[in-house]
């Protein structure tokens, strides 16, 4: 936290959408920390779910103290209310699940188009903003046509909610240019630690693999850039506050790739366990939906604001890994397939 560049934002009025989101969750606590005054946006339900925020434990350190808002970025009276006030917003909502976007792309592309239109519309109307930050994902890209991909790689989305992403991007560089919004794209490749929904391939394979030797996936050749989340969001954070990403697209990643079936290796290591794989037709997506490669080039992210991955894949899994094993104690519902 002595960082330089954070300590530009100190004190600072900050918005964060997606909150209750596995990384929403661990930047509104990253940004609680830094001594930022944040405000959390999450998507209204009956019960008032603050998600992941609500059922992070972390001994070591006292919750995040932040101002807790409800609403619906599909909704433009959400986001005008969510936005008064706010110095820097750090725009995560979406919707997220590539399997279930076969089934309901119409809904991908009105939570993540039209909801991130509406909350640039918003932003647009205050006076106090002094950066947009957009998440984008490393989906966008496609499967690798060079490697390491850097920002200037062609966006060759292959599913509808890498597609839902491209149009989301392109609304947010449309009101940096048209309307002068101080927006930065971020472009995370595959973040993995605690609270990640045990849908995602590494919490599948440890919570599997912590009930049996034997586990069922479905591609595991193939390759990405695994980042941990603490890295994510503290890059996250440094792109907000370095006045050279204002107006840019920026890689966030680790410069490794690591194939599904090494990462099983991994945690079978850790876990000193000898892990077989059976695959599960069902968990195989489309052929031609398959982004097969995914290494990022984080040359950009360096030069424009010194960021560089502290945490390796092995120190990340073993830390995920530690979380799910307390899960099973502490929170038997969360410990599932």
């Amino acid at each position: 936290m002595n960082n330089p560049t954070l300590k530009k934002l100190r004190e600072a009025r900050v918005l964060v959408t997606g909150a209750g989101g596995f990384i929403g969750s661990h930047l509104v606590e990253f940004l609680c920390e830094l001594g930022c005054e944040v405000t959390a946006l999450f998507r209204y339900t009956s019960h008032n779910s603050q998600g992941a925020l609500e059922t992070a434990t972390n001994s070591d350190k006292p919750a995040p103290e932040f101002r807790a808002i409800f609403g619906d970025i599909r909704d433009p009276e959400s986001c005008q209310r969510a936005v008064e006030g706010a110095e820097y917003i750090f725009h995560l909502a979406a919707q997220i699940a590539i399997p279930y976007s076969y089934l309901s792309p119409r809904d991908f592309l009105q939570v993540n188009a039209i909801g991130t239109t509406n909350l640039l519309q918003a932003a647009r109307e205050i006076g106090s903003l002094k950066r947009f930050i957009a998440t984008s994902t490393s989906e966008v890209y496609g499967s690798a046509q060079y490697a390491p991909i850097d920002e200037g790689h062609p966006l060759t989305p292959q599913s509808p909610y890498a597609a839902s992403k491209v149009a989301s991007d392109k609304m947010a560089e449309a009101y940096a240019k048209s309307f002068n919004l101080p927006v930065t794209i971020v472009r995370p490749f595959n973040t993995f630690g605690p609270r990640q929904s045990p849908r995602a391939v590494i919490p599948t394979i440890i919570t599997q693999s912590l009930k049996s030797p034997s586990i069922q996936l479905g591609q595991t050749t193939t390759r990405r850039d695994f980042l941990f989340v603490s890295d994510t969001v503290r890059g996250m954070a440094l792109c907000a506050a370095s006045a050279k990403t204002k107006g840019e697209t920026v890689n966030l990643c680790s410069g490794n790739e690591t194939s599904i079936g090494d990462v099983v290796i991994k945690v079978g290591t850790i876990l000193n366990s000898k892990i077989t794989v059976v695959t599960d037709k069902k968990r195989v997506r489309p052929k031609k939906s398959e982004v097969t490669r995914l290494l990022g080039d984080g040359e950009k992210a360096k030069k424009l604001c010194g960021f560089e991955a502290d945490i390796s894949i092995t120190d990340g899994l073993r830390k995920t890994i530690e979380y799910w094993q307390d899960q099973a104690i502490d929170n038997p519902a969360e410990y599932r397939i």
